[in-house]
């Protein structure tokens, strides 16, 4: 892949096909290939005439691990994410992030609204302002020296995603320690970018599709029926909203 250097950090990305550009922006411990391109996302875009310009976070996939927490701070991944589309000389994109990169997309309209089109937060709702818990366990299981020493079944899961996906667990452990920030309700309330809050019926870490949609001024909800927080990022009926969403917009 490409790399773009915001500063000293190498952040590697992908961009593809032509028409209105939309950024990608993947979940915690995931990147490109697991969250959007194994999930169908890329196809599914791309055969709807759109370009698409995905990035690996800092701390994931090819892009350049850190290990100080401040490094993670939200307003610094969104800063990633604007210097992206600023270095390929796009003025306005559509923003869609699941989970974290919801959460990063978040704060990216909040600081740069003039780059923002429209925003897809996927899989993250009031956890943007209420958090989602438990970080310290996640932070102790990514730390772990074997997986049998980790303890609560989220925490569980977080660290066996990372070793089936190969990540380097102490950047992600890094990483989650910068996931308690919270984005004021009071700024998001003040968002009038055209959203979209799409969450799984079943998922327990977003928090509330509704109340978020009913705080931001352009807002809608989806819900993604049966699917839980892992399940829901490659739904068909998802895609599909996503799809109807955009269009819309025009």
């Amino acid at each position: 892949m490409p790399v773009f250097h915001h500063g000293e950090v190498e952040i590697a990305y992908r961009d593809e096909g032509e028409g209105q550009p939309i950024l990608l922006i993947h979940g915690f411990g995931s990147n490109i290939r697991i969250n959007w391109e194994s999930t169908g996302w890329l196809q599914f875009l791309l055969d709807r005439g759109r370009r698409i310009v995905a990035m690996d976070v800092r701390g994931h996939g090819d892009s350049a691990k850190l290990y100080d927490p401040e490094a993670y701070r939200l307003p610094v991944m969104a800063s990633d994410a604007a210097g992206l589309i600023d270095s390929l000389g796009i003025a306005r994109v559509d923003v869609m992030g699941y989970s974290m990169g919801a959460r990063i997309a978040a704060s990216l309209a909040l600081a740069r609204p003039d780059l923002v089109r429209t925003l897809v937060f996927g899989g993250m709702a009031t956890g943007l302002f209420e958090g989602i818990g438990g970080e310290d366990e996640i932070v102790a299981a990514l730390l772990a020296d074997v997986l049998d020493e980790t303890h609560g079944a989220r925490a569980r899961g977080y660290r066996n995603f990372a070793d089936k996906t190969g990540s380097d667990r102490k950047a992600l452990a890094a990483c989650m320690q910068a996931q308690r920030e919270l984005v004021s309700p009071d700024r998001l309330a003040a968002v009038r970018i055209p959203t979209l809050v799409a969450v799984g019926a079943e998922d327990d870490v977003a928090g509330s599709a509704d109340r978020l949609a009913d705080l931001m001024p352009s807002a809608s909800a989806f819900h993604i029926a049966g699917r839980d927080h892992m399940l829901a990022t490659g739904d068909r009926t998802f895609k599909e909203r996503v799809a109807a969403f955009l269009d819309e917009a025009g």
